[in-house]
């Protein structure tokens, strides 16, 4: 199988195909030219290299501003918190609060109800790795009814998907899905018997300090300014501890290169569980997945990440425990194309250097 771009892209900026130029300089190079051509765009990007930080950023915090973007900015990462809510599962299994590969039907609360045809059918690994068979948001509908806060929304909304459903679609095939974090989600309330919010703080964010990692409050000053994918300003979703783990969180570069050390490291709770969420639990010709994490490999390695977009922000997080690297990228626009750019660019200085 050829590398995919991504893959090229995670090699050149682990210097595999670029002998003695930093790290850090290539990523800058990169980086600069693609921020000259995206001015209206703030860009943070943080790098963990071998134990070393280096933080990169380019632009402003929004169209309006002459505050310039650091690594103490603040934005959403959309579904980089998936990674998050699949190692609170994985640490769950360590302590012997769950199994990944049990079945959900005994971990969700009274209210949710599987139909008798798919009792005994969907393990909470499936939802993990998003090959349920389970029904997602209908995003587009939700945007229709609250177009600013289309995640504003209660038990009753998940209830008449969830509830309602009788069969499964594709079960055992990969279909992208919010909805199961957010199940994922109830499963960690129910075997804590705490909120997620709670969770997430005990167990990953207080014990690394991450404390610009938001929640509930993030009104604060060093908060970037979303902008859709057409540039226009965009609020940040509301927090919604139902939807939370699906896509909730706010966070920086500084924060996010600390969960980075975290995930690398060989010892600890969040490592310990960061082993056990990067095991393969769906694979097919185009895609590997664990427990809220996607991998990519090559003959002689494996590099693990999670990508984000929201309404206003978009985000990538990748790491390789082999080479002690680590990288997040945020933009401060509904816009993984610059992202793409990115890799774009390095993919073909990676071709040029082969």
């Amino acid at each position: 199988m050829k590398p995919t771009k991504i893959v090229l892209f995670l090699l050149f900026i682990t210097g595999q195909f670029v002998q003695g130029q930093a790290t850090a300089k290539k990523i800058d190079s990169i980086c600069k030219t693609i921020a000259a051509k995206n001015p209206g765009v703030g860009i943070s990007i943080g790098l963990l290299d071998n134990g070393k930080e280096y933080f990169f950023n380019y632009g402003k915090i929004s169209t309006e501003s002459k505050t310039a973007v650091d690594q103490n900015t603040i934005y959403e990462i959309g579904s980089v918190t998936k990674l998050f809510t699949g190692n609170l599962i994985a640490q769950a299994q360590n302590e012997g609060k769950l199994k990944v590969d049990d079945f959900i039907d005994d971990y969700l609360p009274k209210e949710y109800v599987l139909g008798k045809e798919i009792k005994g059918k969907i393990k909470i690994s499936d939802l993990a790795s998003h090959q349920s068979g389970l029904p997602d948001l209908d995003f587009k509908k939700l945007t229709e009814l609250n177009p600013k806060q289309p995640l504003d929304i209660g038990k009753e909304t998940i209830q008449a998907v969830f509830n309602e459903k009788t069969t499964l679609i594709d079960y055992g095939n990969y279909r992208y899905s919010n909805m199961s974090f957010i199940l994922m989600g109830m499963i960690l309330e129910k075997v804590y018997n705490k909120d997620y919010e709670s969770i997430v703080k005990e167990k990953i964010l207080s014990p690394l300090k991450m404390q610009n990692t938001l929640t509930a409050d993030f009104n604060v000053k060093n908060k970037a300014v979303g902008h859709d994918y057409k540039g226009v300003q965009q609020d940040f979703f509301n927090w919604n501890t139902l939807v939370a783990p699906a896509g909730l969180l706010k966070s920086n570069t500084s924060d996010l290169t600390k969960l980075l050390k975290a995930l690398l490291s060989n010892k600890g709770q969040i490592a310990n569980a960061a082993r056990v969420a990067e095991n393969t639990y769906y694979k097919n010709t185009l895609r590997e997945i664990g427990v809220g994490l996607q991998m990519e490999r090559t003959e002689k390695d494996v590099y693990f990440y999670k990508t984000g977009n929201t309404m206003a922000c978009s985000s990538i997080l990748a790491y390789n425990p082999k080479s002690n690297w680590g990288m997040i990228i945020l933009l401060n626009h509904n816009n993984s194309g610059i992202i793409g750019d990115i890799i774009n660019t390095s993919y073909e200085q990676a071709l040029s250097k082969k």
